[in-house]
This record gives structure tokens, C-alpha cells and sequence, in this order.
């Protein structure tokens, strides 16, 4: 730990001026038992909380795999350009999963119900999930033509392991 953090944490411990403004998060610090400690924050379901989630499932990929799998400057411009329209493509499949939301609610908001208006719906988000696919395996095919075999393991090693999200 920095040595100036000692004495900022002891200061404000003593203090109690930890709370909201010192930088802790969404639940900053709370007192149990005598014990104070770090509150935990819970996700709810599709929420990645500070992490955050991008393209490969972290917050920044581009930085996240530059610097786990030790790429040199070309390899960087590349990535970039994979991960960009990796992006586009992922929010693309976004609109098309709210279209394809909208179309359900229509086809149940009406005095009966139309099955092939929600077919429709379906069939909309299906061709976005191939697409996705589609586009999501386009990206590693990329990634493993770019990646040097020691940098491929530690790729499949990240992936293996959940750290980074396919």
C-alpha cells in the first residue's frame, strides 16, 4: 500500500469522514460488530458492477489484452480493429433484441394474440444471435491469426479460466 494512504485511512477512520466522499465505491466502508470493512456490493443479473463489461467482458479489452498477452504495437492497431467491430456488431444485436422485444409486445397487447407477428419477433432475434455468432467466431479466427502461439495459450488460458468472456 502507498505509505500516504496509511495516513489518510488512519485520519479519516478516526474521524469518521469515510463515508460518502472517500472514493469507496457505491457502499463505501461500514461498521459491524466493531470491525469495519469493506461492504459488497450486489450485482443483479446482467449488472457486471465495477468491472464493468466490454466487448471480451472486461471494462477497457483493448488495454486488458494488450497487456495480459504482451502485444507489440501492430498487434495493438489489429486488435483494435477487431474489437471495434466486434463492438458495432454486439450493439447492433442490442437494438435488434429490443426490436425483437417490441415485436412480442405486440403481438400480445392485442385482443388475441398473433403468432405470426411474434414468430416474426423470434425470428428476428435468432438471426441477430447468428449474427453475433457469426461475428464472435470471425473475431478469434482474427485473433488467433494475429497471436504468436505463447500469446495464443494465455489467451485460451484467460478464456478457460472466465477471466476474459467470449
Amino acid at each position: 500500500m502507498y505509505p500516504g494512504m496509511m495516513h489518510w485511512w488512519t485520519t479519516h477512520r478516526r474521524h469518521h469522514e469515510w463515508r460518502s466522499h472517500a472514493g469507496c465505491g457505491a457502499g463505501g466502508w461500514r461498521a459491524h460488530g466493531g470491525h469495519a470493512g469493506w461492504s459488497q456490493r450486489q450485482a443483479a443479473p446482467g449488472d457486471f458492477g465495477d468491472l464493468g463489461a466490454g466487448a471480451f467482458g472486461v471494462r477497457r479489452p483493448l488495454r486488458f489484452l494488450a497487456y495480459k498477452l504482451h502485444l507489440d504495437e501492430t498487434q495493438v492497431a489489429e486488435l483494435a480493429r477487431i474489437l471495434n467491430a466486434l463492438k458495432t456488431e454486439r450493439a447492433q444485436a442490442e437494438v435488434d433484441g429490443r426490436r425483437a422485444m417490441a415485436g412480442l409486445a405486440d403481438a400480445v397487447a392485442g385482443s388475441t394474440f398473433d403468432p405470426q407477428a411474434a414468430a416474426d419477433a423470434a425470428a428476428v432475434r435468432v438471426r441477430s444471435a447468428e449474427r453475433l455468432r457469426d461475428a464472435v467466431l470471425k473475431a478469434l479466427g482474427e485473433l488467433h491469426a494475429l497471436l504468436d502461439p505463447e500469446q495464443r495459450a494465455r489467451l485460451a488460458y484467460l478464456i478457460r479460466t472466465g477471466t476474459l468472456q467470449v
